[in-house]
């Protein structure tokens, strides 16, 4: 049976990354708390790209994100109606012949 995934809260990747700042080895930092050394580099990289931005968590997307899923919205309502009238359409079409 495989290992369950864990997840780290925002707080834990901040923390960690900061240890590094300080002038701990990555190594060590991760070892320590037993997270893999390429998941704290991403951590890392992810914090100096977005700032107060980064690790925003499963209940705040981004912008983008966001976008994606309203126009996901749009699209699934809008094949909904399409549906609709096509059977529409064949039920009042059958009754004419």
């Amino acid at each position: 049976m495989g290992k369950s995934r864990r997840k780290h809260s925002r707080e834990f990747k901040i923390e960690a990354v900061k240890q590094v700042e300080k002038g701990r080895p990555v190594s060590e930092v991760a070892d320590g708390l037993g997270i893999n050394r390429a998941l704290l580099a991403r951590w890392r990289a992810e914090l100096a790209a977005e700032g107060a931005r980064a690790f925003p968590g499963n209940g705040n997307a981004t912008g983008i994100e966001e976008e994606l899923r309203r126009v996901r919205r749009q699209l699934a309502i809008a094949e909904q109606e399409r549906d609709i009238l096509k059977k529409a359409v064949a039920y009042f079409a059958k009754d004419k012949n």
